[in-house]
């Protein structure tokens, strides 16, 4: 099987990584790929940039004449800007399924307002709401009921859409900055405003396969994986400006089975419901961030993709051909395949360059002591870095993360530690608590 990978993340070394270990899989196709999928076993990056065959195309267009030309036999979608965009709907039109939803599925995650109305609608456990087009009465709502309060941009924003305001002031400012000064252009013009939750913040990543056919013979599922929690804030102890993911744990030790029965009642089977009846055709992966408060697990937010960086943690449990699993999520076997994980931890920190989330610099050479990773067990997923000449170079904010198994999380902290002790390059910066106690993102302000 020749498969395609659309991204060039974290997340899409781990998926390439995964992919690569099954006997079913010949070659992965990385559109565009990056450095470590350079060097990745069964791996060719191709970028349409660079072929004469997508000449003069752009945009999703272009990475679906790559994968048409490469002959894939199906394709898996990284990030969600393609599949909002509609890649998925373009890539089963030209006769290559994919894992990934349709435009309709991954509406979920590209308007934050229409997400809320299928949660409300669906029954989904999920935080009270209002959307404003209008900044003047998004202005007055926030004088009304007082903070702290969530202010969320509609659309798609890199990560930089939410603001958690502790004060009146500060939502103030937030509604400014998104409808007013645009900020985020067109991602920000219509804002929901969320009540503010208070708990622990987890991630619980699941495969789904949801079709008319699936549904009406009753296998339509959504299947979870093991829990997770991102660390987003730069500094230790969950402290200073929200990153993209500043390292990864799973599973998450203080998840309990309460816990997880609530989220499956509450929030994972009204999502399957509403799925089934809004007739959507979505194969492919769910991300359900969730906040676990005294009342149970309430829903923050969806992601139609997997997320960067819990795929880093929760890729390396599975005890299963995850080749064998993505089939099964585009034929509609899903339901009846065998989720088996590995009896452990994983703890995956991330490095980053000196100055983000705000300016950084590229283009420092990157040095990987490859017997000390290999000592530890651990694996280096590449993100922000590119192959340059046989030589790899920082090319983004997040650079890599080291990510290691272990019988204990204890185990799994010293290794991935030592691991990413092993990596140096200019400005290197990474938090020194991923996993430990005071580390976790919460809703206490």
């Amino acid at each position: 099987m020749k498969i395609a990978v659309i991204g060039s993340g974290g997340r899409e070394h781990a998926i390439c990584w995964a992919l690569a270990k099954s006997p079913l899989v010949s070659q992965i196709i990385c559109i565009p790929g990056n450095g470590g999928t350079a060097h990745e076993d069964k791996c060719i990056n191709i970028n349409p940039v660079d072929c004469e065959y997508a000449e003069g195309l752009q945009g999703i267009d272009a990475v679906v004449q790559t994968a048409v030309f490469e002959k894939a036999d199906i394709a898996v979608i990284g990030p969600e800007d393609p599949l909002v965009a509609g890649i998925s709907d373009q890539l089963w039109s030209c006769g290559i399924p994919v894992v990934g939803p349709k435009t309709k599925g991954a509406a979920l995650e590209g308007s934050k307002d229409l997400s809320k109305i299928f949660m409300k609608k669906h029954g989904v456990a999920c935080a009270k709401s209002e959307t404003f087009t209008n900044a003047e009465e998004a202005h007055t709502y926030i004088d009304k009921v007082g903070a702290p309060i969530v202010i969320k941009a509609d659309g798609l924003a890199a990560g930089k859409g939410v603001v958690v305001a502790a004060d009146v002031k500060t939502a103030h400012e937030a509604v400014e900055s998104f409808m007013n000064d645009k900020t985020l252009g067109d991602a920000g013009s219509v804002v929901v405003i969320e009540e503010y939750l208070q708990g622990v913040e987890i991630s619980i990543l699941a495969a789904v396969s949801v079709t008319d056919e699936s549904a009406s013979s009753g296998k339509a599922c959504i299947k979870p994986f093991v829990s997770a929690r991102d660390h987003k804030r730069l500094l230790d102890g969950a402290k200073g400006p929200n990153t993209g993911g500043m390292g990864a744990v799973a599973p998450v030790s203080d998840v309990t089975d309460i816990d997880l029965e609530l989220f499956n009642k509450n929030i994972l089977e009204p999502t399957l419901n509403g799925m089934i009846a809004e007739n959507m055709d979505y194969r492919g992966f769910i991300f359900f961030g969730l906040m676990l408060t005294k009342d149970g697990p309430k829903l923050l937010e969806y992601n139609v993709r997997l997320g960067d960086p819990e795929t880093q943690a929760v890729l390396p449990l599975m005890d299963f051909d995850f080749a064998a699993m993505c089939r099964a999520v585009i034929d509609g076997s899903l339901r009846d395949f065998e989720f088996t994980w590995k009896k452990g931890f994983v703890c995956a920190p991330v490095a980053v360059s000196g100055g983000y989330p705000q300016s950084y610099k590229k283009g420092y050479e990157i040095s990987i002591d490859n017997e000390t990773v290999s000592k530890e067990g651990a694996k280096i997923f590449i993100a922000g870095a590119v192959d340059d000449e046989g030589k790899l170079k920082t090319s983004g904010g997040r650079v890599l993360c080291a990510s290691s198994f272990g019988s204990t999380f204890e185990q799994a902290w010293a290794s991935s530690y030592k691991a990413l002790g092993a990596v140096q390059f200019t400005d290197m910066f990474f938090r020194k608590d991923i996993g430990l106690p005071g580390a976790a993102e919460s809703g206490n302000l």
